[in-house]
């Protein structure tokens, strides 16, 4: 039999027409069964029912964080903190006291530096990493991750040395003697990233426990994952423990596709609560690491246009390799130019169907590819976008927290930034997430994003670049219904209604009544997934 409950004392936003507004939901498993009265349902009930009283909250749909990667926010609760730092000197300090309560023979890992924000914004250099770690092996990504910055232990580890070549799609930056100086970029990252992913790093599905437990206190019944295979094994065993409480849409990484093709793997396989996602591609890097790929150079950087991390050749054929085997496409793309080829490689897809069906049960026709974080389009890209039907995989947050960086190394160019609005209006459908650990991932805080503008202290006054806010209701949206459009999951998630699943976040406030300068800070009360409450504020 299965278990039945009656949420009652909330007021409901279904995001469903016919229903805009309940006041109490009536669950049976995993799914609701209908919606009204409190009294309405008690009579459409029968048998044992179990009667959740929400404490007078405003719940909406189960938001989903649509691009996130849980490992590294699993992996970096416990590690090396470098967020907010304000010069090398504060940063160097902060390692040396974290390194010298590591064992003597461990790797230091965390990381999350800015130089953009430090006093002086100079790159840091191994033998300043050298000179704090006490001989231990440190390999500390940027707070974008785009970067790398290790120690000479760290180097040494992986081989890297002045004969090392650049890889294809990363660059190791060199002295004037073409001696490493420990910062790397991109597909450099690659062999010290490995380590970092490893058992050196801890038990990951231990950590994935605590990080759950973190992502449910925020209101996130589901998350779209953009970690490695390793992720993939630890939520199968949290699956098959009877230990996994939210909702897990998983990417496949391209190292391992291949590997997908070969066991069969397709987009939507799975069940409702981990499913395979689309393979990850990059086309570029990040604007804070100077390496997202733009039409024209950086300001003070004659010839830097960023890093094509994956040759546009070999993209256009990654793109028609997953298709055709079933497996939608999700491309990294950041500067205008990742993303016009991006959406070049799209289109050659469409124009050029794939010759013959495969055998499998979802045709690459009715895949749903995505461009993850599409920050700087050119205008004519945006009508482009919504008519090929690509997903525009977006994280608010990032548009708050790079109004310096943006407003300073693009300024003066014809590029849509962050174009929420310009993208919902040329019929876009976007899916918002946080990108954590990048960014925080609490969806209110990207909700804020989305309808102000502004930053977590409330700037600049009327929002950066303001016409292209959203409303309350479309950011909200962004991780619900959007995101499960772009999971292919319309059908059971992202709104409330009868038959779907019953994944709901109850909040304090209500959010389409309260001043916009409250979203970001409205705290979470509970959240329901699967008609079970698996956080609860104060108990």
């Amino acid at each position: 039999m299965l278990e039945q409950r009656l949420f009652v004392n909330a007021r409901f936003h279904t995001l469903w027409a016919p229903q805009p507004q309940v006041t109490a939901v009536l669950t049976r498993g995993e799914r609701i069964v209908a919606m009204g009265t409190r009294e309405e349902l008690a009579a459409h009930s029968s048998g044992v029912t179990e009667t959740v009283d929400l404490d007078g909250a405003t719940v909406i749909p189960g938001l989903t964080d649509a691009h996130i990667h849980t490992a590294n926010f699993a992996r970096e609760i416990a590690a090396l903190d470098l967020r907010g730092t304000r010069d090398l000197a504060e940063t160097l300090e902060r390692v040396r006291v974290y390194s010298d309560s590591r064992p003597a023979t461990g790797w230091v890992f965390g990381g999350r530096w800015d130089f953009n924000i430090w006093t002086v914004p100079v790159q840091p250099n191994r033998y300043d990493l050298d000179a704090v770690t006490g001989g231990r092996p440190a390999a500390l990504p940027s707070i974008d991750g785009h970067t790398v910055w290790a120690n000479s232990a760290a180097l040494a580890a992986v081989g890297f040395d002045a004969s090392t070549p650049d890889p294809v799609g990363g660059e190791i930056v060199r002295d004037e003697h073409s001696e490493p100086t420990g910062i790397l970029r991109e597909a450099a990252c690659d062999r010290l990233e490995e380590i970092m992913h490893s058992a050196e790093a801890g038990d990951l599905g231990t950590q994935l426990l605590e990080a759950q437990r973190r992502l449910l206190a925020v209101g996130l019944t589901g998350v779209h994952d953009f970690d490695g295979e390793d992720a993939l094994a630890a939520y199968r065993g949290l699956r098959d423990a009877g230990r996994l409480g939210i909702r897990v849409h998983k990417a496949i990484p391209m190292t391992a596709l291949e590997l997908a093709i070969d066991e069969g793997r397709a987009t939507g396989d799975g069940d409702a609560w981990l499913r395979t996602g689309p393979v990850k591609l990059f086309s570029d890097g990040a604007l804070g690491s100077h390496s997202c790929h733009m039409s024209e150079a950086f300001p003070g950087e004659d010839g830097n246009t960023g890093i094509e991390v994956i040759p546009y050749g070999d993209l256009r054929e990654l793109v028609r390799r997953a298709a055709g085997s079933g497996i939608g496409v999700a491309t990294h793309a950041i500067g205008d130019r990742a993303n016009e080829l991006v959406l070049d490689a799209y289109a050659d897809l469409a124009m050029n169907p794939l010759d013959a069906p495969t055998g499998i049960a979802r045709p690459a026709s009715r895949l749903r590819h995505r461009i993850e974080h599409a920050q700087h389009l050119r205008p004519s890209d945006i009508a482009r976008m919504a008519q090929l039907g690509v997903i525009p995989s977006m994280q608010p947050t990032h548009c708050t927290t790079d109004i310096p960086l943006a407003s300073t190394l693009l300024a003066g160019r014809d590029l849509a930034s962050y174009a929420w609005r310009s993208l919902l209006d040329a019929g876009a459908i976007p899916a918002f997430g946080s990108d954590a650990p990048v960014e925080h991932p609490n969806p209110m805080y990207g909700i804020h994003a989305a309808v102000t503008r502004q930053n977590g202290s409330h700037e600049p006054d009327g929002g950066w670049q303001p016409g292209e806010c959203v409303t309350v209701g479309e950011a909200i949206e962004g991780f619900t219904a959007g995101a499960a459009y772009a999971s292919g999951e319309e059908s059971h998630k992202g709104r409330l209604r009868p038959g779907m699943l019953a994944d709901f976040t109850a909040l304090a406030d209500d959010p389409f009544t309260a001043a916009t300068s409250e979203l970001r800070d409205m705290p979470v009360q509970s959240t329901t997934v699967g008609g079970v409450v698996r956080f609860r504020r104060n108990h």
